[in-house]
Parts: C-alpha cells; structure tokens; sequence
C-alpha cells in the first residue's frame, strides 16, 4: 500500500498551541468562504446548526482545544491531533475513545480544490459540526468499537460503511435532499455534484449494499447513498453490523463503477488498495 504523504502535520507547542503562518491562515479563510457560498440550502440542517454551536474562525485555523470544549460540552468527544497517515488500528481506537483524529496540516493552493489526504480542513469543518449531534456522534463512537474489534479484512467492509456515510452521505429531508458526509461538505466541487449531477446513482441507504460497493478517494463519487433522518444511524449502531458485514461477504462486491486508478492502486476491495480516511498507514 502507498504510505507516502508530502504533507508533515504540525506539532503543537508545550501549551498545545499550534502556529500556522499566513499562507496558512488564509487558505483557511478562502475555504471556509467558499463553503459558507454554497452550503445554505444543500447541507442537511443538523450540520449548519452544529456549524453555527462550533462557531468557528473564519478567517484563521482554529485550535483543538477550542473545538474539545464545545464537543465535551455537546456530546463528549474531543479532537486529538494526529501525523497525516495514521493505521487502522489507531484510527478505530481513537473513535472507540470519542476521539476524532485531525491531521494538523492544511493543503497547499495547488489542491486548494482536491486534496485525497484529509486536512485540518476537512476534518474541523467537514466532520466536527455533527459530532455535536447525539445520533451521529453515537453512530461514530460503535463505529469506532466494532472497527478496532474487527479483523483486517473485515476493517475494508466497514471502511466502505463509513465511505458511504460519514464520508460522502446524503439525507432526505423535508425540505428536499441534503448533505451530511464531510467528504462532500468539505469540497465544493463534490457539493454540487452530489446533489446536481445527472451521472450520480444515489440509492437509498442499505448497509449491506454500502458495505458492497467499492469507491475510490480521487474522483467524483459516482454512487451516493440517502438515508432519511441521522437517528436512522443511531438506530444502525445498536443492530448486528457485523453479520451485515458477514452477508456482504457472502453476496459479494458490486462492480465498480470507474476504472481502476493504475496498475498498483485499484479500487477499494480486500486487498485495501486505496487509502481511505480510516485506511491512512
């Protein structure tokens, strides 16, 4: 598997500081502006509120401690900084904990549209605001628990659940479909296409056929999965997930709908070939 990051995250001082130079700082500024332009109206209500309970710097990266006191207070999770690739092991323990990781590094302008590694940027803003919703942050935390329970080929079968919703889901509200993956939350380009584009197959949320579809973390998602309310993964996380994972074993991967990246990396399946935001070592 491709280990390999150009990004190095930053280490906090001996009072947890953290310092980000301008650059950074305004890149910062310009992504949470050209979210802020776009999310009124596509991104699902539970996450502009927990926008709005996070209220953070819009014009400078904030710092852990100022979302932990906000998360303790809402659901009891905190944010724990962490290198830009981490194992498995490490990603599930952290979850199992109530402990959301945060790569401390922000992309450069030239992937200021894109970056397949998770920044600061997308963790804070994409994930944070609905960890401090209860039904997802429970849905989170058993997430957290089964993963670092689970073998390493039953850790791909769950890595896909997560794609499909943490990452990259939708839900049908009553004012008509939203957002609530912070894969899309945090890309603007992926915003608009989740919820615009003709090409994009979006079924209604099963997590057995989540857990049989393959993905890839460096295109636009061709499949999307919509589930009607966040307490329906609140109710998920007290159901057997892992027989689901054991049936979608059994009936097998879908195909996947793009071609393989190369010749080394392919799609997501049991040879953990793609790095996803748990699958980062």
């Amino acid at each position: 598997m491709n280990k390999y990051t150009s990004y190095v995250a930053k280490k906090p001082d001996t009072n947890g500081f953290i310092k980000y130079n301008q650059e950074e700082n305004t890149i910062w500024a310009a992504l949470v502006k050209q979210q802020m332009d776009i999310l009124p109206g596509r991104a699902c209500n539970e996450f502009m509120h927990g926008l709005a309970t996070l209220n953070l710097c819009e014009d400078k990266i904030p710092q852990l401690d100022e979302i932990n006191k906000i998360l303790q207070k809402t659901t009891g999770w905190k944010v724990t900084g962490v290198p830009a690739l981490i194992s498995f092991d490490r990603f599930f323990k952290l979850l199992a904990n109530k402990e959301f990781p945060v790569a401390t590094f922000i992309r450069r302008k030239d992937e200021f549209k894109y970056i397949e590694e998770p920044d600061i940027f997308h963790e804070i803003f994409g994930h944070c605001p609905l960890l401090t919703n209860p039904s997802f942050a429970k849905f989170t935390h058993t997430y957290g628990q089964l993963g670092y329970a689970a073998s390493k080929e039953d850790r791909v079968y769950l890595a896909r659940l997560y794609w499909m919703t943490v990452e990259f889901g939708l839900i049908q509200s009553k004012e008509g479909l939203r957002i609530y993956g912070g894969g899309i939350l945090s890309s603007p380009g992926e915003t608009i296409h989740a919820l615009e584009s003709k090409k994009a197959i979006r079924h209604l949320f099963d997590p057995v056929e989540a857990l049989r579809t393959p993905y890839r973390i460096d295109i636009m998602q061709p499949v999307y999965y919509i589930i009607e309310s966040l307490y329906e993964l609140e109710e998920l996380s007290k159901k057997n997930i892992m027989q689901m994972v054991e049936e979608a074993k059994a009936k097998g991967m879908h195909k996947p709908l793009f071609p393989p990246k190369n010749k080394q990396t392919s799609y997501v399946s049991s040879d953990q070939s793609n790095l996803s935001e748990q699958e980062r070592i």
